[in-house]
């Protein structure tokens, strides 16, 4: 039976989803703009601060899952405007040094709450061993 993670340390869902879904050894985490965990609010500031925050917020449902970014597989990213794929790789690159997983990007027209980037992965969380 899957398994819905929630953690205080990431949004809130701004619609009727999860978090994060836990479903065998995966967990599949939902879309995360780059909303201020604690305000709800989108974070202000230059592009790489926003790509951060959404980072961050997937790094905290990963965690919740009984993971860390380094058991990520697949990311999937949004961005509003494609011209800034360059400033989002150098942010990301901080976040997925070593083997980073497989990932696709897509240019969108928009994104919720008017956000110029999302992001949404799957973990593989099931640990071997005893």
């Amino acid at each position: 039976m899957p398994r819905v993670i929630y953690t205080p340390a990431a949004p809130k869902p701004i619609g009727p989803y999860s978090q994060g879904v836990v479903a065998g050894c995966f967990l599949f985490v939902s879309g995360q703009i780059p909303l201020d965990p604690t305000t709800g609010a989108l974070v202000e500031g230059d592009f790489k601060a926003r790509v951060r925050r959404v980072l961050d917020n997937v790094r905290a449902v990963v965690e919740a899952g009984g993971g860390s970014l380094r058991d990520v597989v697949k990311v999937t990213v949004y961005l509003r405007d494609i011209g800034l794929f360059q400033e989002f790789n150098e942010v990301y690159r901080e976040y997925f040094q070593e083997n980073p997983p497989a990932r696709v990007v897509v240019g969108v027209s928009s994104l919720p709450r008017g956000a110029d980037v999302e992001v949404e992965a799957i973990a593989y969380v099931c640990r071997e061993g005893p």
